[in-house]
């Protein structure tokens, strides 16, 4: 058992014999998954018993995270949360691109005039590289942005 001390979160796997069980523990919130019913509706039945729980079915949304399920398997995205930077950023009427940005284009710490609300800019990168768990073809751009988090600087 993994206990995360700040963000209060513990994760359990249990594995035998080629059958897994994951169980992991958010506050309130508690995700079930595996491939061992035999093992999972008993410890689910335990819970029950020994804690106010609800079962709320399949698992549709958990951590920011969309889960959608089928029979060929699962799909993880944080679409609804992309779209919450876009709006935030005010870019949610951009066209897409191919690559967020070019990788041949050199940026300089100095280089531009401040940027002038560094704890925006700051939560907006915090943001991005939380998004580049489903989205890792963005994941140049944001390791060039982080970069300057010290002192960022508007290109012009």
């Amino acid at each position: 058992m993994e206990r995360g001390e700040v963000d209060h979160l513990v994760f359990y796997c249990h594995t035998s014999l080629g059958k897994c069980i994951y169980l992991i523990v958010y506050i309130d919130d508690i995700v079930i998954t595996g491939n061992d019913a035999a093992i999972i509706c008993p410890l689910t039945k335990h819970l029950f018993n020994h804690f106010e729980t609800k079962d709320l079915g399949c698992l549709k949304y958990f951590f920011g995270i969309e889960v959608a399920q089928s029979n060929e398997g699962i799909v993880i995205s944080k679409r609804g949360y992309a779209l919450d930077i876009l709006k935030e950023t005010c870019m949610i009427e951009c066209r897409p691109v191919d690559s967020p940005m070019d990788p041949n284009q050199k940026l300089m710490a100095e280089w531009g005039e401040p940027f002038n609300d560094l704890e925006r800019y700051r939560r907006l990168v915090g943001k991005l590289i939380y998004l580049i768990i489903t989205r890792l073809d963005i994941s140049f751009a944001v390791g060039v942005v982080s970069q300057f988090m010290q002192a960022p600087h508007i290109d012009q």
